[in-house]
C-alpha cells in the first residue's frame, strides 16, 4: 500500500524496528488506540511534540519520518524546488571573505531589490530569478565595501536575504539548508554587533533548530527576546521582538509549558499595539493581526478543533492579511486543519483548505501538514461528494486517491 499518511509510514518504521505498538506508545507517551488510528491513516499525524517523540523512540530523525517525495506532475507544486539548487550554491559557496562572483551592482540598488522580494505576490518565482546572484554580489560588498556604513549595509541587507532563503528553503521541505542560511544570517550579526541585527539572526536559527528538544528552543527564544527587550524602542525593532515572543509562545506550545506559553502570546499581543497593523511593510509580519493569525495556529497545535478554531479564526481580518499571501494561506489551512479534526466540521474543513490552495497554490501543495491532513481525510471520507472535493486536492498534492 502507498505510504500516502505519516501513519503509514510509521506503521513501517516501526516495524523495521521491531517493536511492538504498545511498546512504540509507551515510549512515545500517546496511547495505543492513537497510534492505531494514525498507522491505518484514520488520524493525522500534525503535532509537533508527538512526531518528536515518535522519532526519538524510533531513533530516526523527524524528517525519516515526514519527508515525502515532492517532485509530481503538477508543475505548480514542482517548480518552486527548481530554485533550490541555486540557493543552495550561494547560501553554501559564497563566504564574507571571498564571494564566488566579481562584479556587483551597485549596493543602493541591491538593497531595493531585496525590498521588492521580500514584499513579492509571486516570492518563489522572485526567489529562484533574483535571489542567489543577489546574495552573490552582496558578498562582494561585505568583502569589499565603500566605507563603514556600506559595510554594514550590506551586512545587514545579507541578513534579509538570508531570512528569505531560510524561510524558503524551510517551507519546501530542506531543513537543513534553512539552518545553514539561519546560520549565515548569524555569522553576519556577529560582524555588525547589532542588538536588532542580533535579534533577527538569533529568530531564524530557532525557527530551524532540530526539532528534538523544544525546551532548547524555549530557553533560546526567552534568551534572545529577553536580551533585545531594552533595546527595542522603535516600531523595526518591537517588530523583531514581537516574532521572538511569538517564536518562545510556539516552542512553549509544543513544549507543553501552558504557563509560558500563555506569557509569551501575551507578550506578543501587547507588543502588536505598539506597531502598525501592517503585516505587509513589517518585519516578519509582526502585527496586531498576525499574532492573532499566531493565536490560531498555536489553538491547533494545542489539540483545540471545530467550532473553537473558527471561533479565534473570526477575530483575524484576512483583507489585512491580503498583501502576504504565504501568511494569509497559512492562517486559511490552519483553520482548515482544525476543523478537520472535529467530525461535525469535517466539510467546512475542505472549503477552508481549498481556498487556502486558491490563495498560495504553490505553498500549499507543499506544505506536509496539509499533505497529512487531506491524505487522512481522503481515507476517513465516506460521502462521494465529499471523496469528490478531496480527490481533486490530492491529486495536486501528489496523493495517491
Amino acid at each position: 500500500m502507498d505510504e500516502i499518511t505519516i501513519g503509514l509510514r510509521l506503521r513501517t518504521l516501526r516495524r523495521w524496528r521491531r517493536m511492538t505498538q504498545q511498546e512504540l506508545a509507551s515510549q512515545a507517551k500517546v496511547s495505543q488506540s492513537f497510534l492505531s488510528m494514525a498507522e491505518q491513516g484514520l488520524r493525522a499525524l500534525t503535532n509537533r511534540e508527538i512526531l518528536g517523540n515518535l522519532a526519538a523512540a524510533l531513533s530516526i530523525s523527524e524528517s525519516d519520518l515526514i519527508d515525502r517525495p515532492h517532485l509530481t506532475r503538477d508543475p505548480v507544486q514542482s517548480e518552486p524546488h527548481t530554485t533550490i539548487p541555486l540557493i543552495r550554491e550561494a547560501v553554501l559557496a559564497n563566504t564574507l571573505t571571498a564571494p564566488i562572483v566579481d562584479r556587483a551592482r551597485p549596493l543602493a540598488e541591491l538593497v531595493t531589490e531585496m525590498r521588492r522580494i521580500d514584499q513579492s505576490e509571486v516570492k518563489f518565482r522572485e526567489v529562484g530569478e533574483k535571489l542567489p546572484r543577489l546574495i552573490s554580489e552582496l558578498h562582494v560588498h561585505a568583502c569589499e565595501p565603500a566605507d563603514e556604513a556600506a559595510h554594514r549595509l550590506a551586512l545587514e541587507t545579507l541578513i534579509e536575504a538570508f531570512q528569505t532563503a531560510t524561510f524558503n528553503a524551510k517551507d519546501l521541505g530542506y531543513s537543513d539548508l534553512a539552518h545553514i542560511a539561519a546560520m549565515r544570517a548569524v555569522e553576519a550579526a556577529a560582524i555588525l554587533g547589532d542588538p536588532i541585527a542580533a535579534g533577527k539572526a538569533a529568530s531564524l536559527r530557532i525557527h530551524t533548530m532540530p526539532t528534538t528538544s523544544w525546551t532548547a528552543r524555549l530557553t533560546e527564544a526567552e534568551r534572545a527576546a529577553n536580551a533585545l527587550e531594552p533595546h527595542a524602542t522603535e516600531a523595526h525593532d518591537i517588530q523583531v521582538l514581537g516574532m521572538l515572543t511569538l517564536a518562545a509562545a510556539l516552542a512553549a506550545t509544543v513544549a507543553t509549558n501552558k504557563d509560558r506559553a500563555k506569557h509569551w502570546l501575551k507578550e506578543a499581543g501587547e507588543l502588536a499595539k505598539r506597531v502598525p497593523d501592517t503585516p505587509r511593510e513589517n518585519w516578519g509580519a509582526f502585527s496586531k493581526t498576525n499574532v492573532g493569525v499566531w493565536n490560531v495556529a498555536l489553538a491547533v497545535e494545542r489539540g483545540e478543533a471545530g467550532g473553537d478554531v473558527l471561533t479565534l479564526a473570526h477575530d483575524v481580518n484576512e483583507d489585512v492579511l491580503a498583501g502576504r499571501r504565504g501568511r494569509h494561506a497559512a492562517f486559511v489551512a490552519d483553520v482548515g486543519r482544525g476543523l478537520a479534526k472535529d467530525i461535525r466540521t469535517r466539510s467546512k474543513a475542505i472549503k477552508w483548505l481549498r481556498r487556502a490552495e486558491g490563495i498560495a497554490p504553490h505553498k500549499i501543495r507543499n506544505d506536509t501538514r496539509v499533505h497529512e491532513t487531506v491524505a487522512v481525510m481522503l481515507r476517513q471520507a465516506k460521502a462521494e461528494a465529499v471523496s469528490r472535493e478531496l480527490r481533486g486536492m490530492a491529486a495536486r498534492m501528489g496523493i495517491p486517491h
